[in-house]
């Protein structure tokens, strides 16, 4: 799988191997931990720079998770994570400062992001003034350019969150963001509170972004028709672990694993004249904290058999399939995109 892995791209900017976050859960007067929380379970996958990787999948998967992972903002289990060569996870807190201009985050819930207390001028300031980048009139520019970049007025500057709207909170979250010219943001569904109209203007603004400040995104949703118009890659997860990857169109076009072919037969078709069959997966999503063997898609998927409860399939690519294209599944023969009706 790392071989495979590593013949994405020369120009690697993120590079997360076996990536592991497991939560204790504790119990009685003593609070003993009885069991863990699987979160994130072995995820592995590479980014290049400038380019973006959608992760996707149902609530509860493991995706914020893995996000915040890789910043250490939860804390790692196991695994590696490196970030234009440096090894994030076993970064000093003077190291972990510095990569910390280059590596940033735009949070789903932008008014639990934004401190009450703050105008939004200190907001967008406050990066520039921990880390010693500008002060006085110059601090005063930045924010002012900054704001402008993103769709806000100077005059914004001396209001506080609550005073303006969900889509311009937003818009000050990825002003904070950028606000130390990153290379690599971390989008956790930074759109999925928006309404429609709304919705396509931050992505619009991300778009522009990325294109004229060459940055690179890791971009997480669950909305599978925003993710494939906005991503370069897509990835798939499911109960902690990442069960296919592909280039975007390649992923919508030719899904390979049971559980991307459900998913995508749920999103819905504008066409009239196309009314795909919507494909039930029936049975729960079993336990993190007590995950089924072999596969963990086994107990809901129409073709398991006695290898897919007994074994825990590879990520890996397949002969039929192109260069980058990696499924977790035995019968990815029995799988494809005839079995995705009205695609």
């Amino acid at each position: 799988m790392v071989s495979e892995l590593k013949a994405c791209g020369p120009q690697t900017l993120v590079k997360v191997r076996d990536l592991r976050t497991y939560f204790p859960v504790r119990r009685g007067p003593l609070g003993r931990t009885v069991a863990y929380v699987r979160a994130v379970d072995g995820v592995s996958f590479d980014i290049e720079g400038g380019t973006t990787l959608g992760l996707v999948g149902e609530s509860g998967c493991g995706k914020t998770t893995v996000g915040r992972t890789i910043l250490r903002l939860v804390h790692a289990t196991g695994g590696r994570v490196w970030f234009d060569a440096s090894d994030v996870l076993a970064a000093s807190r003077t190291t972990l400062r510095r990569l910390r201009r280059n590596m940033q985050i735009v949070f789903q819930d932008a008014s639990g992001s934004l401190n009450p207390r703050m105008t939004v001028g200190r907001i967008v300031g406050e990066p520039l003034t921990l880390h010693r980048v500008a002060r006085g009139p110059k601090w005063r520019e930045c924010v002012a350019t900054l704001l402008e970049r993103v769709g806000l007025r100077t005059a914004d500057a001396d209001r506080y969150p609550h005073e303006l709207s969900g889509g311009q909170r937003q818009r000050l979250g990825i002003a904070r963001a950028i606000a130390l010219n990153p290379k690599f943001v971390i989008c956790d569904e930074p759109v999925s509170a928006l309404d429609v109209s709304i919705q396509a203007q931050i992505l619009n603004l991300l778009n522009d972004l990325k294109r004229e400040l060459g940055l690179t995104y890791l971009f997480i949703a669950h909305d599978l028709s925003v993710v494939e118009h906005f991503s370069d890659r897509v990835a798939v997860m499911y109960l902690g672990k990442i069960v296919e990857i592909a280039d975007a169109a390649e992923l919508y076009e030719r899904p390979k694993h049971p559980y991307t072919i459900a998913l995508l037969s749920a999103v819905p078709n504008p066409d009239p004249h196309r009314r795909p069959k919507h494909i039930v997966v029936t049975g729960d999503v079993p336990s993190p904290i007590d995950p089924p063997h072999g596969c963990a898609f086994h107990p809901r998927c129409p073709i398991a058999t006695d290898e897919c409860r007994r074994v825990t399939p590879s990520l890996q690519g397949h002969t039929d399939l192109p260069s980058g294209h990696l499924v977790a599944c035995h019968h990815v023969d029995k799988t494809g995109s005839s079995s995705l009706p009205g695609r």
